[in-house]
């Protein structure tokens, strides 16, 4: 490919405190429109700002959780201009100090490596209030509810290549806050969302290309298609003798494609300038202290202690790993499993999370409790069932809430594990296809699974595999 691509990301995150950074209004989310903005989120004349304490040390926990600089004495700004969703006329933001600076991450590639990328800051602001387009006959209906919730936006360094190392970030930026504890992560709630800058250059060229942005993408599955779409505009408009505008676009899941919102601001273009009414925030050394010893095992430490302390690959620990929830539940499957813990990972990154999936369920909902996972899984380890029937008793279990001890009882699912039953079963197998005894014996190993899978035929699937294939290795000579 003669192109290469620049990306960089503006992820909105949604810290969750119970009141508003600047005013003591609710956050919580689903309430009716317009009953949780108060006269300091409408910027009524009179009223004072007042900063949450606790968005300013849920902001430092982020920035210690990516090794970044936390600035002593960050200025609140204000961004001035005008939007139906905006009460005030300006957005207090962050401008010149933000409390985050020069961070960096480290996200797995898909050919196994990894790459680092650098946060360039994360600063804190109000979030806009909403602007609804359906139901209201051609005509929008403003929300304000979400007007003053508090955010960090964490702006990386356009150092991404691809729309995948984009949401490989993305993903890992998601994982860390929920980590931390300091946004639920729902995407779909808006609290998680996403400004991907792209641009385009022929390579060998040292000078970045035109960027256009794209406004708030809220999946990581609506990231990267806006990014290959973009990606691949970009070049068309290039190629065709064009040139590429500096805008900011919207994505439109419908149809899969960006289209243009308005021409991109610059930063004079807002006419920051120092909020009045807001002190700069020193931070109390001790309050930092604090911060950093409460630092939970954050995703890259567990994902490795997964593979030291239980063996795990680096792929399944990455997987297991990636959700605090997921990675919990693991943990306690296989504190009730006897430690079977690559049994457990394989359990829980499989069926489990299958399940989880298809009915669009997180794992927090899961019909399944990691305890009787956990049982399921010890019947495994001590033959009374093979794997197989453990998929059946699984079912069973996440759509009636069995326990695996009474699904193998009521349905009689028990492996048969006595040497002397299995023995007869092989022998009327054997006896019963000359043909492909002679086959195997001339050489033809592959016919090895057709007495395996006889024997298993005529016992329902509960015959102990292991004992099945010594059985038949010592009597096919």
């Amino acid at each position: 490919m003669e192109w290469e691509v620049v990306i960089g990301l503006e992820i909105h995150t949604q810290l969750n405190t119970k009141t508003k950074i600047f005013s003591a209004a609710a956050t919580a989310y689903g309430a009716e429109p317009n009953t949780q903005a108060c006269a300091v989120d409408l910027g009524l004349p009179g009223v004072l700002p007042v900063l949450n304490k606790e968005a300013v040390a849920k902001a430092a926990m982020f920035g210690l959780a990516v090794d970044a600089t936390i600035n002593d004495g960050s200025v609140f700004d204000r961004k001035n201009y005008f939007y139906p969703d905006l009460p005030k006329g300006y957005q207090i933001s962050q401008l010149a100090i933000p409390i985050v600076e020069h961070g960096k991450l480290e996200i797995a590639l898909e050919d196994g490596s990894t790459k680092v990328v650098g946060i360039t800051r994360a600063h804190l602001e109000e979030d806009a209030g909403k602007s609804l387009h359906e139901d209201f006959d051609g005509m929008t209906g403003i929300d304000l509810n979400r007007a003053g919730t508090p955010l960090i936006e964490i702006v990386s360094e356009p150092e991404m290549s691809s729309a995948k190392e984009a949401v490989a970030y993305m993903k890992k930026i998601h994982s860390i806050v929920q980590y931390l504890g300091i946004c639920d992560g729902n995407m779909q709630e808006g609290s998680f969302r996403c400004d991907a800058n792209v641009s385009v250059r022929r390579k060998g060229e040292t000078e970045l290309g035109t960027r256009t942005e794209t406004k708030n993408l809220n999946s990581f599955r609506f990231v990267e298609r806006a990014i290959n779409y973009e990606i691949e505009r970009q070049i068309d408009v290039i190629e065709s003798g064009g040139r590429v505008a500096q805008e900011t676009r919207l994505y439109d899941a419908d149809d899969d494609s960006t289209r243009t919102m308005r021409s991109k601001e610059e930063a004079n273009d807002y006419r920051y300038f120092p909020d009045p009414d807001l002190l700069p925030v020193k931070l109390d050394p001790e309050l930092l202290a604090q911060l950093q010893k409460s630092l939970p095992e954050l995703p890259d430490a567990k994902e490795k202690r997964f593979c030291s302390e239980y063996g795990l690959s680096a792929e399944d620990a990455g997987q297991l790993s990636a959700s605090r929830e997921m990675a919990d539940y693991f943990e306690q499957v296989v504190s009730h499993a006897n430690g079977q813990a690559k049994m457990a990972a394989n359990w829980v990154s499989g069926e489990l999370s299958g399940a989880l999936n298809l009915n669009s369920l997180e794992i927090d909902q899961s019909p399944v409790s990691a305890e009787r996972l956990a049982q399921l899984i010890s019947r495994i380890a001590d033959n009374t069932i093979s794997g197989k029937i453990a998929k059946e008793v699984f079912q069973d279990m996440w759509s009636n809430d069995k326990t695996p001890d009474q699904v193998i009882e009521e349905k009689g699912l028990q492996q048969i594990s006595d040497v002397g039953e299995l023995e007869a079963i092989v022998d009327k197998v054997i006896a019963e296809n000359p043909k492909q005894v002679e086959q195997y014996l001339s050489g033809k190993d592959k016919v090895f699974g057709f007495f395996v899978g006889n024997v298993m035929k005529l016992t329902k699937g509960k015959a102990n595999p292991a004992q099945v294939n010594e059985l038949l290795k010592k009597k096919l000579v």
